[in-house]
């Protein structure tokens, strides 16, 4: 069953991110579902994300991967973190003229404060790129305090 994730920040005045802000007009303004383990997000690309001829660039893929797996952390950590590191695996080429791009994202464990969540990039029902992005994690104060995370439940 499929859960429409809500965006509890959208309509607090500056936020203006670039991966799901409704907001911005340069950005993704991704919307995010949540289907068991797992959430997902599509995304229309235009020739405005191209690197060359009508592929999308390596960068916008790095990107739509780690902000799903921020999502993931909010929802399936429970808190707020920031990126660590990503291992992205680019394997065929993303095509503008393809279309909708599914991306989905996977909580693969937590040790300590550090989480690790697997991402894919998904056209044409093929894996066309792959991410293992390691998040730190927060504690719950500073998840308040300085990323304004309400708690999942808001979500």
């Amino acid at each position: 069953m499929s859960k429409h994730i809500k965006n509890p920040y959208r309509d607090l005045e500056g936020y203006n991110c670039f991966g799901c802000s409704p907001n911005n007009p340069f950005g993704l303004k991704l919307q995010f579902r949540e289907e068991g383990d797992f959430l997902y997000t599509e995304w229309d690309p235009s020739s405005n994300y191209e690197g060359w001829f009508d592929v999308v660039h390596g960068g916008i893929q790095a990107t739509l991967m780690d902000e799903i797996a921020s999502w993931v952390v909010f929802l399936k950590a429970d808190t707020a973190g920031v990126t660590r590191s990503m291992d992205i695996k680019y394997k065929k080429p993303v095509l503008v003229s393809d279309g909708i791009i599914t991306i989905k994202a996977k909580l693969e464990s937590i040790n300590r404060n550090l989480a690790d969540i697997k991402a894919e990039l998904i056209s044409n029902n093929i894996v066309k790129s792959e991410a293992l992005i390691r998040y730190f994690l927060y504690d719950e104060k500073t998840a308040k305090e300085s990323f304004l995370f309400p708690g999942k439940d808001h979500f």
